[in-house]
């Protein structure tokens, strides 16, 4: 015999869960520094040497272990030559750095 699992889910509950939202913002926040790092070529070992900050610590972001703090936004935009741009929701893509505009 087969069994069956079901699992039920209040509407809209999930999606409003601050610990859930956290998380999201978090991956996002790593996502968009990976990307711009990338993009620009650079190591973890060089943003480690532009910021000031521990490797330990760029990873943490990168893999989505940090909360995006004004502070750190700043910091790591300086670094990356790049804007911070925000828009609403906090699912992947919703928190970007953009490189100044020429």
């Amino acid at each position: 015999m087969v069994g069956q699992h079901s699992r039920w889910t209040p509407s809209g509950v999930e999606t409003q869960d601050p610990e859930r939202i956290a998380i999201r913002e978090a991956l996002a926040f790593g996502k968009a520094l990976y990307d711009r790092r990338t993009e620009l070529g650079l190591s973890s070992t060089q943003l480690v040497e532009r910021t000031g900050m521990e490797q330990d610590d760029i990873e943490c972001i990168e893999e989505g272990g940090t909360a995006p703090t004004l502070e750190l936004l700043r910091l790591l935009a300086a670094a990356l030559d790049s804007d911070v741009r925000l828009t609403p929701g906090h699912d992947l893509g919703s928190l970007w750095f953009e490189a100044h505009a020429a």
